[in-house]
């Protein structure tokens, strides 16, 4: 038995966040960690020799441009964090060969929007830049703060005065557009929509979904501002420094540790058990980095309203995600050339083959022509590949949690609708062919490919519930002051001294570390 002041549950990028800041503050904090290895769907292996993979996630944009990254960033590079960027973040390949790719290069980027429609760039630049400068501070501080604070409400009543009730509730009007009303009715180029349309799937939204038009337009901007890093020699080296950071104020973090219950005493939560046995004691709080379902099914059982106990339970997952990892002995060869230095590449057939795709997925079947995207890391980062070499990572973001069919009725799938191994690689096959057709080097070029299914990644990371990496839907109704359901207020719980953060919380998933922030924040206000 071990007493702190803090005890975290969960070792995810906002549970490093939270500890880092509070161990720093002077605070005794300890993480405690389920799997062997600390991170969360931070994950970096050798998967193939002298080939450097991030497994799950690895683009650190939302980092870099959080007040998580400016509080700690100094402490974590003198710890020997480094980022890798470059200058081509994104493009995308449709399936009949079209290609742009937009780079930070302003000039550049403009030409290629206009060679796309005339006058595209100017668009471009109005939907985007006219947003923000307008926007800016009601966007970003409404996902920046605790919704139910002092901080938000001056925010609102200073935008109030600003723009006026009517301006106010059109600028909330507005933000409840889809993505699709958004492209369509601002852009002439199809292939403009299609650079575009593919990133709300990592929103966790599709582009006919409510308020994926503002996500569309945050995603863009934060991208076209930051670019897209990646964290030099591996995700890991990430955790390993905020470990170093931790541990060199004091803190420390347990890998193998399953918390199994906390206990609550007179309505407060006093400690964890973990499933070994062991007693983890907090005197000021506990802080829980998992799902609804874990929090309020397992840790809180019997120790909260039956009201909250059946939100907990009907709270949705999204769709699930597949990870196809390749180790390549040449660079691939990309028909357009800037394709070869760009970051993250969607292919796609288009804003209707990403709507198609999603609509698929959600109705339970693999989906005939999934979007796909292509991570290019070592285009950035160098050290991740042997020299001449390459590899490639590939998500996929529009899957079932639970099969019920196939959309091109080809593939069988299980009676009871599991991720099996057979339907993991034959699903990975379509997705190769269709790479190939674009990449002709690419077939004879595989060193190695591994892909993980989601069941596989619900199995590194029990967060990932069916394979959701976003652990949670992330439609309207889940979002905001409703994350995870309606009636939480910020990241508390019923249980007094227990809070929640990490993707289930405001404002969302994402490797940005916010909800870690806001809740080490409301301990250390003075210390920020």
């Amino acid at each position: 038995m071990t007493t702190h002041d803090f005890v975290i549950v969960g070792s995810g990028i906002n549970s490093l966040v939270c500890a880092a800041l509070l161990a720093k503050a002077g605070e005794s904090v300890v993480v405690l960690e389920r799997e062997e290895v600390p991170g969360g769907c931070i994950r970096t292996a050798e998967l193939f020799p002298g080939y450097t993979h991030d497994i799950m996630s690895q683009w650190y944009p939302l980092f870099v441009a959080s007040p998580a990254y400016a509080a700690l960033g100094p402490d974590l590079h003198a710890a020997g964090m480094e980022f890798s960027n470059g200058d081509a973040y994104t493009g995308v390949l449709t399936e009949d060969g079209e290609s742009l790719v937009l780079t930070r290069d302003e000039a550049q980027t403009a030409r290629s929007l206009n060679a796309a429609a005339p006058g595209e760039a100017e668009r471009y630049q109005g939907a985007l830049g006219d947003f923000f400068e307008a926007n800016a501070d009601l966007t970003f501080g409404l996902l920046g703060n605790e919704l139910w604070s002092r901080q938000t409400a001056k925010l609102l009543f200073g935008e109030g005065r600003k723009r006026g009730i009517r301006g106010t509730t059109t600028f909330f009007g507005e933000s409840l557009e889809t993505c699709r009303t958004w492209l369509e009715r601002d852009f002439e180029s199809d292939l403009t929509r299609a650079v575009i349309a593919p990133w709300v799937l990592h929103a966790g939204l599709g582009p006919d979904d409510a308020y994926s038009g503002l996500m569309g337009k945050v995603i863009m901007g934060a991208i076209g501002m930051t670019g897209l890093p990646v964290v030099t020699g591996g995700s890991t080296n990430l955790v390993t420094t905020f470990r170093r950071l931790i541990e060199n104020n004091g803190g420390e973090i347990i890998v193998g540790a399953d918390v199994e219950t906390v206990t609550v005493r007179d309505g407060k939560g006093t400690a964890v058990i973990t499933s070994d046995g062991a007693t983890y004691l907090a005197s000021k709080a506990i802080i829980c980095n998992v799902t609804p379902t874990q929090l309020y099914g397992r840790l809180l059982a019997g120790a909260i309203p039956d009201d909250t106990a059946r939100r907990a339970k009907n709270y949705r997952y999204g769709r699930a995600d597949m990870q196809v990892h390749y180790a390549l002995d040449a660079p691939p060869q990309w028909p357009d050339a800037d394709l070869a230095r760009t970051a993250m590449i969607h292919v796609t057939p288009g804003l209707d083959g990403v709507s198609k795709a999603v609509n698929e997925a959600e109705r339970g079947l693999l989906p005939e022509t999934a979007t796909i995207v292509v991570g290019q890391p070592a285009v950035q980062d160098g050290s991740r590949v042997p020299d001449g070499k390459a590899l490639l990572w590939i998500q996929l973001q529009e899957l079932p949690r639970v099969i019920k069919g196939d959309a091109a009725g080809d593939i069988d799938v299980p009676d009871d609708g599991t991720w099996t191994e057979d339907v993991r690689e034959a699903y990975a096959d379509r997705i190769q062919a269709r790479l190939a057709r674009h990449i002709p080097n690419l077939e004879s070029s595989i060193v190695g490919r591994r892909v993980f299914s989601p069941a596989d990644l619900e199995g590194m990371n029990t967060n990932l519930v069916g394979g959701d990496p976003y652990s949670g839907a992330c439609t309207i109704d889940q979002f905001l002051m409703w994350r995870p359901f309606p009636g939480v207020k910020n990241h508390e719980t019923p249980v007094k001294g227990v809070y929640h953060i990490g993707a289930s919380t405001h404002p969302g998933p994402g490797l940005g570390g916010n909800s870690g922030y806001m809740v080490a924040r409301r301990f250390i206000p003075g210390r920020m």
